[in-house]
């Protein structure tokens, strides 16, 4: 582990923040395997260090954008489990009333301004929230997630320079799983060191180990306070990997199994729960409870989603169409 002052209680929260996700979304898998889930459907399962590491460094009045990879960011930044499997249900307890699903969360009561289906989408938008709050003045820190795969695209390069000139209080968080979909770094990018992109722009920028939950937390809460401090924004390049394929339609035939297996040896949960275990800060007893409370929180989830109401026909227009003053 890379954190420098280990606080057991606190490292237990976000085990059982990260075991919160990988359960959540294992149950999600059989769920769309029964096909009561239905539509596009993409797992964060490896990757829940990142947000759950970078979530905590966050106030509930900062904002975040996120990714079609979303529901991990959902759970940490603290949507209830039940209203976010309703959405993936579709249905109208949803915490998007059904009309998001998977890929397009949305939740303005915690700043979730997405979930965002389109590569690099959110960029631009992160800097329009950001740019609202540096104009009026107010502390807060936007936090946008995106993939390397956005880093290609043009809205990184005018955003990055925007905020730059502009000093946004924006927290750039790339989620580095090293395939755009099914495209390696290293055939899609020519300058594959993320760090150096963004310092291209003189944005302040690190890369972090993302399968360290510890290492991303401190690295996040650093970045935090340097931006709350006035001095721009921060880029940091989050290493990580998926576990599963792209998505649930993906055939997975880019990338080696031995690879895959090599990178789950470095999962972030085992690798957190053998350090509490190693300080005596967790047992297996201890272990059984935090998953035996997931397990209620999740089967209480399902059955929401499942007892959930179906949108009627009678409002497909409804917050599409507004009719045109007499």
């Amino acid at each position: 582990m890379n954190d420098p002052d280990p606080d057991p209680a606190q490292d237990r929260h976000l085990l059982t923040e990260m075991l919160r996700i990988r359960r959540f979304e294992e149950r999600c898998v059989e769920l769309y395997s029964a096909a009561k889930i239905r539509g596009f459907m993409h797992l964060a399962i490896g990757q829940e260090a990142v947000a759950v590491g970078v979530m905590g460094a966050l106030r509930p009045d900062d904002a975040v954008v996120a990714t079609y990879r979303d529901h991990g960011h959902a759970l940490a930044r603290g949507i209830p489990a039940g209203p976010l499997m309703a959405e993936m249900f579709g249905r109208v307890e949803g915490v998007s009333r059904g009309r998001g699903g998977s890929m397009h969360v949305f939740d303005a009561a915690t700043r979730f301004y997405g979930g965002n289906a389109i590569v690099g989408g959110g960029l631009p938008v992160a800097a329009g929230l950001a740019l609202a709050d540096h104009l009026l003045g107010r502390d807060r820190v936007t936090a946008c997630f995106f993939g390397e795969g956005a880093v290609a695209e043009g809205e990184f390069h005018e955003t990055m320079n925007l905020a730059r000139l502009w000093d946004l209080p924006v927290l750039f968080a790339c989620e580095n799983n090293l395939y755009a979909m099914g495209t390696a770094l290293g055939r899609s990018e020519s300058q594959t060191d993320l760090v150096r992109k963004a310092e291209a722009y003189a944005v302040t920028a690190r890369a972090v180990d993302g399968m360290d939950v510890t290492a991303v937390a401190a690295a996040a809460g650093q970045a935090v306070d340097e931006i709350r401090a006035g001095t721009g924004p921060v880029f940091l390049e989050l290493k990580t990997y998926r576990f599963r394929a792209h998505s649930m339609y993906d055939p997975e035939r880019y990338r080696a199994k031995e690879e895959v297996e090599d990178w789950k040896s470095r999962d972030p949960i085992p690798r957190l729960q053998a350090e509490l275990v190693a300080v005596g800060a967790l047992d297996d007893g201890g272990l059984a409870a935090i998953e035996a409370d997931i397990t209620t929180e999740v089967d209480a989830a399902v059955a929401m989603a499942e007892a959930g109401t179906l949108e009627p026909v009678a409002d497909l227009t409804r917050f599409v169409y507004s009719e045109a003053a007499p």
